[in-house]
């Protein structure tokens, strides 16, 4: 199953951008971080597989946020 990957971060216009991995634009835009990773988030939980990377200004990864039935990561 593919997961499907979106990046939010701060563009050098100042807004903040969700985009998918691949995509030409961004699926999110706004000025405040909070509603951007939320609404983000919202398209990653309706796919199979989601995973939202949440970036600081600085381009630094945050955290991130995995949707869907994700594999094990180790075998039991």
């Amino acid at each position: 199953m593919n997961r499907k990957i979106y990046h939010v971060t701060k563009g050098q216009d100042g807004e903040w951008k969700g985009k998918a991995v691949g995509a030409a634009r961004a699926s999110v835009s706004g000025d405040r971080k909070e509603d951007v990773v939320r609404r983000t988030a919202e398209i990653a939980k309706a796919q199979p597989l989601g995973q939202v990377v949440i970036h600081k200004e600085n381009g630094v990864i945050q955290s991130e946020r995995t949707y869907g039935d994700d594999p094990g990561r180790y075998k039991s």
